[in-house]
């Protein structure tokens, strides 16, 4: 699936997955706080673009247009900057497998970093309804996480393969549950 056409599907297929990770209690408090993020893809803005984009169709209407469009931008920055902030995602696949600077340059409309997310994550989007649910483990010392979200098109299994890597005293078992509409 490497055709960019097919990488850049307006509309995807969405697919529950429930993962499941089991450890002892420290390994998995540390993995928690490294997973939490906002669960975003931080794509960088050329905002001057953006403010020259959205004044065009504006600037026949005379000064006014300017204000607008400046406003504009700085509502987009200001909202930007808090999203980014938000620590509300207790899975967030950017803080996990980082998606580097010169794809997040690109934009999230380019061939090549839509590329680079299937290829990395296999999904082109961020994860979105996830849960976290902490359970005790049979072992007393053991703790077991339940991950639930829905990711695009297909379990992110590539960012899932990494992420074991990174974790290995942590075991992870993946569970696609089905349609996630």
């Amino acid at each position: 699936m490497s055709d960019p056409e097919i990488l850049a599907l307006a509309t995807p297929d969405w697919i529950t997955t429930r993962v499941t990770v089991r450890g002892p209690a420290d390994a998995l408090a540390r993995f928690r706080a490294a997973a939490r993020g906002p669960g975003l893809i931080p794509w960088l803005v050329d905002w001057d673009y953006e403010e020259t984009r959205l004044l065009a169709p504006m600037a026949p209407h005379g000064p006014a247009a300017r204000t607008l469009a400046r406003l504009l931008r700085q509502a987009g920055e200001a909202r930007a900057l808090r999203a980014r902030a938000q620590t509300g995602c207790p899975f967030d696949l950017q803080r996990l497998v980082p998606v580097p600077a010169p794809i997040l340059q690109l934009g999230e409309e380019a061939p090549s970093a839509r590329r680079w997310l299937w290829e990395h994550w296999g999904t082109t989007w961020p994860l979105r309804q996830v849960t976290l649910t902490e359970r005790a483990a049979r072992r007393r010392d053991s703790v077991r996480l339940e991950i639930g979200f829905v990711s695009a098109d297909w379990t992110p299994w590539r960012a899932l393969q990494r992420i074991r890597a990174d974790w290995p005293g942590l075991a992870f078992t993946v569970h696609p549950v089905g349609d996630g509409a």
